[in-house]
């Protein structure tokens, strides 16, 4: 009882500015200037990079939970989330701390700029896809009226879309593509073998009633694919945003920010 009367004093003296700087300020610094998130970003993306070959040539497997049949004919394909993932998007939540403002007010606006620049090791691997002859989606969740400044953005990056297959599968693209991007995987699957798949988000690789659900449960699907992970499908480090996030709060984005923060800080494990 003590203990939580002491968290509900400090948590009176929280200004707005502090709950940014505690839920923000470190993160977004430590995408944005550390050396230690641009290796670890290398690393990952140059481990996906040198098992990408003896992936397309185990016809024995894919790496969506979607496809279990019928797949060892079909040509290779890679599945890639966008944001933080492919794109930094880093400047943008510099600008909510700095604005004193939170998503979604201001991402449109951003995406339309166009200004996003590759996460560290994602062009050589993208490069190297293209040399094996992988075709490679994204899977984003970007809603569809964000589509060609998206397509706009990676291609001045140099990025080469394809002619006549839509690369670019964002979310409400069609009726049935919500958040869950199950069916956006089984719709890649149809046509090809998924091979490897990078995200930075647990429902980049799992459906999104596991994703979408408390720590503990994300944490036990995490663990049920062991095998996976390093091999099929790989995972980029985001502690600026995600539903590891909203997984504290139960996704109940409606709570006032300060009632977030003591949520989370309740969450702490101190031993």
């Amino acid at each position: 009882m003590k203990k939580h009367f002491m968290t509900l004093i400090f948590l009176s003296f929280v200004t707005d500015a502090e709950i940014k700087e505690h839920q923000g300020l470190l993160a977004t610094l430590f995408v944005q200037s550390s050396a230690e998130f641009y290796t670890n970003s290398v690393s990952v993306y140059k481990s996906a990079e040198y098992q990408l070959e003896s992936a397309i040539k185990d016809l024995s497997y894919s790496a969506a939970i979607e496809q279990t049949k019928d797949f060892s004919g079909k040509p290779p394909a890679v599945i890639l989330d966008v944001d933080q993932t492919v794109l930094d998007n880093i400047p943008f939540q510099a600008r909510k701390i700095m604005d004193r403002s939170f998503y979604p007010d201001g991402w449109d606006e951003w995406c339309m700029e166009e200004k996003a620049t590759y996460i560290p090791g994602a062009k050589d691997f993208l490069a190297r896809a293209a040399e094996l002859g992988v075709e490679v989606f994204f899977v984003t969740n970007r809603t569809a009226n964000l589509e060609e400044a998206t397509k706009n953005n990676l291609e001045k990056l140099g990025f080469k879309f394809a002619k006549n297959i839509d690369q670019l599968l964002m979310r409400y693209e069609r009726e049935e593509w919500g958040s869950n991007k199950n069916t956006r995987r089984q719709h890649v699957a149809k046509d090809y073998r998924i091979v490897m798949m990078i995200g930075d988000n647990l429902g980049d690789f799992v459906d999104d009633e596991e994703n979408s659900s408390s720590p503990d449960i994300r944490m036990a699907a995490a663990d049920r694919h062991y095998d996976m992970w390093g091999k099929y499908w790989f995972m980029l480090a985001n502690p600026t945003y995600g539903d590891w996030e909203s997984a504290l709060i139960d996704f109940k984005y409606e709570i006032p920010k300060s009632e977030q923060l003591q949520i989370k800080s309740q969450a702490l494990d101190v031993k």
